[in-house]
């Protein structure tokens, strides 16, 4: 049996500090304990006790009510602590959005284990590199992943157990629905700690390796508090999310990003429904959901609203039901604000900022803060401290440019295995995000530059290293750089500058292809151009800024 479990009828005997040394505190059963913590399993448990007949998750044909939702995590979390999975135990999870991914989130949060989920974008390389890096020990993937992730298994010496969410048990793995089948659906009741790891999201790598940032239960927990009272600052809002009612709330992006499954956390503090998509991107199937299941809110990345936006039978859905979009994970163009709010006039359009390290949200722009400001990513979310700073960690004044860097609640715990790293990033007590922003006299902050040459395509972080690495490997190729340049559907898009070997030819499909084969599809280059040498400066470093001016400025607000 675990060392963390405790039967539900136990009590704990708790010691308070007073002046002399220690006394017996009052008796506690550890339900109560829980219930005093901020715990990301405690939504659901708590969801399931006030509010057990509303529904949860609907999922295509499926249907769980928040009683349902919580037997079937309550499930899950048995399994696991059977299966050795305890506090700290990281477990990969490879899934398109399903109910599935949802209880696994909750289900290691109840009994202290680290979730670690990919992007299903990623390469064998990829998984394998982050998979090994986190120390997962039990990997849960879906059916569209078996045959790829069997071909790594013997590059994965640390996952001791394989799981598959599919329709037929896989030789060699055990089958989601049957395994979980077998175990009870009481709480586990397991001693979690609000400083306790809950997530491990592998960031892009600047130097060409991903970074995992390690954010705990009271990150998440604060996180969606405070995204709660500043969403509420906006008129009529509070009455949507009036809590009697409950809302449906459809999270359209990838859960495996964290501001999409916190999107979901966001819903489950209300007691709303969460609906999830059964395909992985359909602008008509998005329209389509939102019509037969009279969505009342949804999250979409700028570049799915631009797709949306393109459907030439759009006016044929009806979206009477949608009254609050969220846009979040890459800056949303001015030119798609204007035309979100002139084709959906009657939804209050929320335009969020932040990174992984932050849990994420940072700052938002508020519907009725937008006239005159829609160029801004807002003010900062409240209980929030944030400066621009120059490159000696100065404050810059108003109007000029400076990288945001943050101090507070939502501040992640570390990079794992990176102290290197953390205390680069952790700076004079402040969090670094390489960002460079200006903020205005009323204290609207604008994005200006990456300071680390980051690429946002279609929502996804793209470090121009990674795939410089990559272009580098080709036996024809000297050097290159990589830039983002502007891109009318996704945001930016990744432009490779290459310098071939004296006497080789290369063509632009080649380098596409061979950063194919070692790449996520998404970082490859969409372009390449070929130069005689990249320019620099006398200390021999690419001038990326002149990459800039000659093939366009990557993101146009």
């Amino acid at each position: 049996m675990p060392t963390d479990f405790v039967p539900q009828d136990a009590v704990m005997l708790v010691l308070r500090q007073e002046e002399g040394g220690f006394k017996m505190g009052r008796s506690q059963s550890i339900e109560e304990i829980l219930s005093r913590r901020l715990l990301l399993g405690e939504i659901v448990a708590r969801n399931s006790r006030v509010i057990p007949d509303r529904e949860a998750v609907v999922y295509g044909n499926k249907r769980f009510t928040y009683r349902q939702f919580n037997q079937r995590v309550n499930r899950l979390a048995h399994a696991f602590l059977d299966l050795g999975v305890k506090k700290g135990t990281k477990v990969a999870i490879l899934l398109y959005n399903c109910n599935e991914f949802l209880e696994a989130y909750f289900a290691l949060a109840k009994i202290g284990g680290v979730a670690v989920p990919l992007n299903f974008r990623l390469s064998a390389e990829e998984i394998k590199y982050i998979v090994n890096h986190s120390d997962s020990e039990a990997f849960i993937l879906g059916e569209a992943f078996v045959q790829n992730v069997k071909g790594m298994q013997q590059d994965l010496p640390q996952v001791k157990t394989y799981i598959t969410v599919s329709e037929k048990p896989v030789e060699g793995m055990l089958h989601y629905e049957s395994w979980i089948a077998g175990y009870p659906d009481d709480e586990p009741l397991i001693l979690v700690d609000e400083d306790d790891p809950v997530f491990i999201m592998y960031t892009a790598g600047t130097t060409g390796k991903p970074k995992g940032a390690v954010l705990t239960h009271k990150n998440e927990m604060i996180e969606w508090m405070l995204l709660g009272i500043f969403v509420r600052g906006e008129p009529g809002v509070c009455e949507l999310l009036d809590h009697r009612q409950g809302l449906k709330a459809f999270a359209a992006p990838p859960i495996f990003h964290l501001a999409a499954f916190g999107y979901c956390q966001f819903a489950f503090f209300d007691g709303h429904t969460v609906v999830l998509p059964t395909e992985v991107f359909n602008p008509a199937y998005i329209m389509k959901t939102i019509e037969e299941e009279k969505i009342d809110a949804i999250i979409l990345v700028p570049a799915m609203a631009f797709f949306i936006l393109l459907l030439p039978d759009l006016d044929k859905y009806d979206a009477s039901s949608l009254k609050m979009w969220i846009s979040g994970a890459a800056v949303l163009p001015t030119q798609t604000r204007k035309q979100i709010m002139q084709r959906f006039p009657n939804v209050k359009l929320f335009d969020f900022f932040g990174q992984t390290e932050m849990s994420p949200m940072t700052c938002g722009l508020r519907p009725f803060e937008a006239a005159g400001h829609e160029t801004s990513v807002g003010r900062p979310i409240p209980f929030l401290e944030v400066r621009l700073v120059d490159e000696n960690d100065r404050d810059v004044p108003v109007g000029q440019v400076g990288e945001i860097v943050y101090r507070g609640p939502t501040v992640m715990k570390e990079y794992y295995k990176d102290p290197e790293a953390t205390a680069n990033a952790m700076r004079n007590g402040w969090f670094h995000s390489t960002d460079l922003f200006r903020r205005d006299e009323d204290g609207f902050l604008y994005v200006v530059d990456r300071k680390k040459d980051m690429i946002v395509s279609g929502g996804e972080n793209i470090y121009p290293a990674e795939v410089e690495e990559v272009i580098y490997k080709h036996p024809k190729v000297v050097e290159c750089a990589v830039i983002g340049v502007y891109d009318e559907q996704w945001g930016e898009s990744v432009k490779a500058v290459v310098v071939c070997r004296q006497g080789e030819c290369v063509t632009e499909q080649e380098i596409i292809d061979h950063c194919k084969l070692h790449l996520a599809s998404y970082k490859k280059p969409k372009s390449v151009d070929f130069v005689d040498a990249l320019p620099r400066n006398a200390a021999g470093k690419v001038l990326k800024t002149e990459l800039r001016k000659r093939y366009g400025k990557s993101v146009r607000y």
